[in-house]
C-alpha cells in the first residue's frame, strides 16, 4: 500500500525572493517526502498598505500588485494547476534573470506555460484583487501578521517560513521539513529566529 500523502499550501508573492527559495525547497521536498504542494497566492503590497515601512520598501512594493494579479487573473482562467508553473516563469525572470516585474516579463512567462497574452493585462486591472485579499486572508490569517511569505499550512498546523538560504536539495531538503514539521506542530511553539547574514541565493 503507497503512503499517505499530504498536501502542504503555500502562499506566495512572486516578489518575494525569500518565498523563491523556500518555494524551491518545496519542490525538493515533494520528491524524497510524500507531500504534495498547492500554491496559492497573498499581496505584500497588501499586508504592507497600512503599516509604518522604509521609503526604499514602499517604492520595492509600488508594482507589486501587477505580478499577483495576473497569476490571480490565469487561475480564475485556467484553473489553479498553473499556479504553479506560472509562477516558476514569473519568479525565474524576476529572481534569476533580474527582469522587471513589466508587462514584457509577463507576457514572456505566460507564453512560456501556454498561456494567452491577454493575461497580462490584468496586472493594471483592480478586478481581481478582491479574489487575491481573500486568497491572501486564507493563509495570513492562519498564522497572524507579524509575518509575510511564505506561509504554509499542512495537516492542521500553519507557520511562516523557513527563511532560508541557499536552497537545501535533496535529503537536506527532507530533513528539513522534518524538522520543520516538528517544531511548527509543537504545541506552544511560536517562534525560533535569528539574525540573516545572508542574501538570497538561488542557484
Amino acid at each position: 500500500m503507497a503512503d499517505a500523502r499530504d498536501t502542504a499550501d503555500f502562499w506566495f508573492d512572486p516578489l518575494c525572493p525569500w518565498a523563491w527559495i523556500a518555494s524551491r525547497w518545496m519542490l525538493e521536498v515533494q520528491q524524497v517526502r510524500p507531500v504534495d504542494i498547492k500554491w496559492h497566492i497573498m499581496s505584500l503590497a497588501y499586508l504592507n498598505a497600512d503599516k509604518d515601512i522604509s521609503e526604499e520598501y514602499r517604492a520595492l512594493l509600488a508594482d507589486a500588485w501587477g505580478p499577483v494579479r495576473v497569476v490571480q487573473a490565469a487561475r480564475e482562467a485556467h484553473g489553479e494547476e498553473i499556479v504553479g508553473p506560472l509562477y516558476t516563469a514569473l519568479g525565474t525572470r524576476f529572481h534569476h534573470e533580474k527582469k522587471p516585474r513589466s508587462k514584457e516579463t509577463f507576457l514572456e512567462a505566460l507564453a512560456e506555460v501556454g498561456l494567452p497574452s491577454a493575461l497580462a493585462d490584468a496586472a493594471e486591472s483592480t478586478d481581481h484583487d478582491e479574489a487575491i485579499k481573500a486568497s491572501h486572508h486564507e493563509g495570513m490569517d492562519q498564522v497572524g501578521y507579524e509575518v509575510g511569505t511564505p506561509c504554509i499550512a499542512v495537516n492542521g498546523v500553519a507557520f511562516f517560513g523557513p527563511v532560508i538560504s541557499p536552497i537545501p536539495r535533496g535529503d537536506a531538503a527532507g530533513k528539513l521539513w522534518d524538522g520543520v514539521l516538528l517544531v511548527a506542530g509543537t504545541d506552544g511553539f511560536f517562534e525560533l529566529k535569528r539574525t540573516r547574514t545572508r542574501d538570497p541565493i538561488f542557484d
